[in-house]
């Protein structure tokens, strides 16, 4: 190969790579895509949400209002996939995926398992598609902030407790492996 040939060989290998390069996907979210999940026995369960910040602003009751559906996140709606049936709160739900809606108040939060999936956001929420309500309390974390949304998971055997935390409020939710 004669030289011309080389540099419009290494000419072309460039274009190739900064095209390539420029599709990778952008993953500077400003609400970044977070996986939380746990494992009892041949049972699993993850929650797929995003992590909005709080950066200096009133969260309950401005950010996201009181009284009103709420994604429990950023971007696309939080969703949860179980292979086996639990209960959680106490009531049956069976495996699946599902997306999880709030109603947060100041005290109580409604907490909603709807059988859509794929939503961005609360947009297209439709109650008729409701598996499971119920509500829970509200706590206050001492001394602690959260400056993102954060969704944890505390298990102990085929009990579990699910917490959602966001600036100085907690909620939790149990969760139980059915026996199968």
């Amino acid at each position: 190969m004669n030289w011309k040939n080389r540099i419009r060989l290494t000419i072309l290998l460039w274009v190739v790579m900064l095209l390539a390069y420029g599709q990778e996907p952008s993953n500077s979210r400003a609400s970044p895509l977070a996986v939380v999940s746990m494992q009892y026995k041949d049972a699993y369960f993850k929650i797929v949400y995003s992590q909005p910040a709080k950066r200096g602003r009133q969260i309950f009751g401005k950010v996201v209002p009181y009284g009103q559906v709420w994604r429990t996140g950023a971007n696309e709606a939080t969703e949860i996939t179980m292979t086996k049936d639990i209960q959680i709160n106490g009531t049956l739900l069976k495996a699946g995926t599902y997306s999880v809606f709030t109603i947060p108040e100041k005290n109580e939060w409604t907490i909603i398992i709807n059988k859509d999936v794929g939503l961005w956001g609360a947009y297209n929420y439709n109650p008729k598609r409701d598996e499971i309500r119920f509500k829970v309390g509200t706590s206050t974390i001492p001394h602690e902030v959260y400056e993102r949304f954060t969704i944890e998971l505390i298990q102990r055997n085929e009990v579990a407790d699910l917490n959602l935390m966001w600036d100085a409020v907690k909620i939790t939710i149990p969760l139980k492996f059915i026996n199968q």
